[in-house]
């Protein structure tokens, strides 16, 4: 049976319902926000075609519904058809609320996106603010600038996050060097995930949350310690999988593969990340 037949097989009655479902159109990221739960400061490449994403989601639209599908990375604007993302994920769920989260610093190069969103009934655009300095803020100057001309011409919805505010570590140290927390207790570990409802769509198959979707990336790049085997061995939602493994993926909250993140919230103060620190430098060289 090929997996379309199989697919087809399985489909029938109401779709089952994820409240948010997130996509990495770009792997890759201008800053280098320290402890990143997507690793992007650790210098990954590479971007996913319309192509592959449009099979990915036809792969899942007939069986699943989301309320909010979030395009992003790394950072979303790295990738040169960024605007047309928006029509392909309506044309897979008419219904969702599409939500492009970026850092702002490349939206110059997509001079057709605020007219795209805004012709959507329900899109926006979310501008992480990932830190306070006289130096970040310098910078987002002509970001703000744009995104007001974007507003005031287009009626464009427009998000602004302080995401650098409560940022916590979400794994220790970096590159060859990087370790779980391994605290011994995974159902606090999800009770705190600020991810803890962001499925991600990668691959064709559903991650339970960006730090598993991704690692197998980290594992390409680093020499990762062996205490991340487990987690490696993570095993993401197949598109052929049956209802009932559907229903118990999209009911199940803690896991063991949660006991990879700190049990409790590890606040630190995000340094900079415009700069890039000397110890990934040389991790990354």
């Amino acid at each position: 049976m090929t997996m379309l037949r199989r697919l087809r097989s399985l489909i029938g009655g109401e779709r089952l319902v994820f409240p948010k479902l997130e996509l990495h159109v770009a792997h890759g990221c201008n800053l280098s926000c320290e402890s990143c739960s997507h690793y992007s400061n650790h210098a990954h490449s590479g971007t996913v075609s319309l192509e592959e994403a449009d099979r990915w989601m036809g792969l899942w639209a007939r069986r699943v519904s989301v309320s909010r599908f979030t395009i992003l990375g790394g950072e979303p604007t790295i990738h040169p058809q960024l605007p047309a993302f928006v029509g392909l994920v309506r044309r897979h769920w008419p219904e969702a609320t599409i939500d492009i989260v970026s850092n702002g610093f490349f939206l110059h190069r997509h001079p057709t996106l605020p007219a795209i969103l805004a012709a959507d009934r329900d899109a926006q655009l979310s501008i992480s603010v990932h830190h306070d300095s006289e130096e970040y803020r310098e910078r987002l100057k002509p970001v703000f600038e744009l995104l007001e001309a974007w507003r005031r011409e287009h009626g464009l919805r427009i998000d602004i996050r302080p995401s650098n505010k409560n940022w916590t570590r979400r794994y220790q140290g970096f590159g060859d060097t990087m370790l779980p927390f391994e605290d011994g207790d995974p159902r606090a570990s999800w009770e705190i995930c600020p991810a803890r409802h962001c499925k991600q769509l990668h691959a064709g198959q559903i991650w339970k949350c960006a730090p598993l979707a991704y690692l197998p990336m980290q594992k390409a790049k680093y020499r990762l310690s062996d205490k991340w085997d487990a987690y490696l061995a993570y095993k993401p939602l197949e598109p052929t999988c049956s209802k009932a493994e559907l229903r118990a993926f999209a009911a199940l909250e803690d896991e063991g593969a949660c006991g990879m993140c700190s049990s409790k919230k590890r606040l630190f103060e995000l340094p900079n990340p415009l700069r890039r620190p000397r110890n990934q430098l040389d991790a990354v060289a």
